[in-house]
């Protein structure tokens, strides 16, 4: 497996610890509250990253197993606007996210090298690829801790 691979995988791994660590000191008020006008909170960060990353698992493991399969999309801040979303109790998703992001893990970690460039068809998107998938996800994962900080920088002091 080449080093970039490796480097997106890491970062995969990482992620469920580095969420874990910005939220535990949080209180209910700062998980809950919109500091960001158009932006979510961070309790709905961290729900979408258990609710996206639990699709894109689901999306990778019809890529390898069916020939061109078609991705269902979702709406995903329909998904953020639900109650469960909005909860400041983050246990059950930082949970689900360790043990999801664990199996994910394995599942890039054994993947056969014939299988990175299978691709899916995404109503959106387009055509995908696993190997973007990879990228996409190492990404996104990311991209809410930055916006996680942000929300958390714009509190009132």
């Amino acid at each position: 497996m080449d080093e970039q691979k490796q480097r997106w995988i890491e970062k995969l791994r990482q992620l469920p610890h580095q969420l874990e660590a910005l939220v535990t000191p949080l209180s209910k008020e700062q998980l809950t509250t919109a500091y960001l006008a158009g932006e979510w909170t961070v309790a709905q960060n961290v729900h979408h990253l258990a609710d996206s990353h639990m699709n894109s698992y689901i999306r990778c493991k019809l890529i390898v197993t069916e020939e061109n399969p078609l991705l269902k999309p979702y709406d995903q801040d329909a998904w953020a606007a639900l109650p469960d979303a909005q909860s400041g109790d983050l246990s059950t998703s930082l949970a689900l996210l360790k043990s999801l992001h664990a199996r994910w893990v394995d599942f890039w970690a054994q993947l056969p090298p014939d299988a990175w460039e299978r691709t899916a068809t995404h109503p959106e998107q387009g055509t995908v690829s696993l190997i973007v998938q990879l990228e996409i996800y190492a990404a996104h994962g990311e991209g809410h801790l930055a916006q996680i900080q942000r929300t958390l920088a714009a509190q009132p002091r």
